[in-house]
């Protein structure tokens, strides 16, 4: 089960520890963005893909290294650009010449990973883009006739540039509703600016210390699939998601199932990282907004009077009853 043990992996507490410890190894690496980590953290530990937006260099690509290196995953990491074909990203079959004449033999990609490092996605095509949507919903890559399986736990953790800049291509409703989460990843403060040019420029790194294997992480994601939640909460967290049905005038299309799901499994991780045996309102309140931003339309009325999709949560937040 892993180098912790049989009883520490079922243990809550003791889980919940290792988790922290896995935080505070990654908060190492990376200055400031502490809610960003705790948000891939989340999605994470509920076996959830991430879309991360922001301008280049602002420590995305640092982010998934360290990651990787404090989870000891297989690590890949993937340019997309326009030019890149989707058996780039798969893999395909070649042909093997041998005694008995000869036969195809599948080449794996760089898909074959735990952790997949999707850079600058909305760059590639979308005929390359939906070459990941098979392995982020079923964790399996399918060439020619037959299917391949993903090794667990798998995650692909994507950047995106805004879509304002030259050169991107949008991604389809279908790729996004398969990401957990989207988190917009914001310029830092000058404290946080300076602490970054001090770490990068510095003539040592960070030693970055392995806290957890994938067995651990594995069994904390059973952990929290146990976490209850109160009718009331549950309630309250699924009308959200219907609110954005109703009538609104910012609000093109709303969300879908998928929306729901996503937000009860980063609400009982929330939980557990706080030491909570039980979701609370404040869990489903907190994860909403990069469990639905990506996934809501806005209308035009929304695009031309400046509202965003974080202001549209929020009112329907507040208007839900608890």
């Amino acid at each position: 089960m892993g180098e912790f043990g049989n009883n520490g992996l079922q243990d809550p507490a003791y889980m919940a520890q290792r988790i922290a410890a896995c935080e505070r190894e990654i908060q190492k690496g990376i200055i400031g963005q502490r809610e960003i980590i705790r948000q891939v953290m989340l999605a994470m530990l509920t076996g959830g893909n991430v879309l991360l937006e922001g301008m280049p260099g602002l420590g995305k690509t640092r982010l998934v290294s360290t990651i990787s290196k404090v989870f000891d995953l297989s690590f890949k990491r993937i340019q997309f650009t326009p030019d890149l074909m989707p058996s780039d990203v798969t893999g395909t079959n070649i042909i093997i010449k041998n005694e008995q004449g000869s036969a195809f033999s599948f080449e794996r990609g760089p898909i074959f990973a735990n952790l997949i490092l999707a850079d600058e996605i909305n760059r590639a095509t979308p005929k390359t883009q939906s070459a990941l949507l098979e392995a982020m919903q079923e964790h399996t890559v399918t060439v020619g006739n037959d299917s391949h399986a993903l090794t667990e736990p798998f995650f692909v953790l994507a950047t995106q540039n805004p879509i304002e800049n030259e050169g991107t291509y949008p991604l389809p409703e279908a790729q996004l509703d398969r990401f957990m989460f989207k988190i917009l990843v914001r310029f830092p403060s000058k404290e946080e600016l300076k602490g970054i040019v001090t770490l990068t420029e510095g003539s040592q790194e960070p030693d970055i210390i392995k806290q957890m294997d994938s067995a651990g992480l594995l069994a904390a994601r059973a952990l929290i699939n146990q976490i209850p939640i109160a009718d009331a909460v549950m309630d309250y967290l699924l009308e959200t998601v219907m609110q954005t049905h109703s009538a609104n005038p910012y609000i093109k299309e709303g969300a879908s199932p998928r929306a729901a799901q996503a937000l009860i499994r980063a609400s009982r991780a929330k939980a557990f990282l706080e030491g909570r045996f039980n979701v609370s309102f404040q869990d489903v309140k907190e994860t909403a907004f990069p469990v639905l931003r990506h996934r809501i339309l806005l209308s035009f009325d929304a695009v031309s009077e400046g509202v965003n999709e974080d202001n549209v949560i929020q009112k329907i937040l507040e208007g839900t009853k608890q």
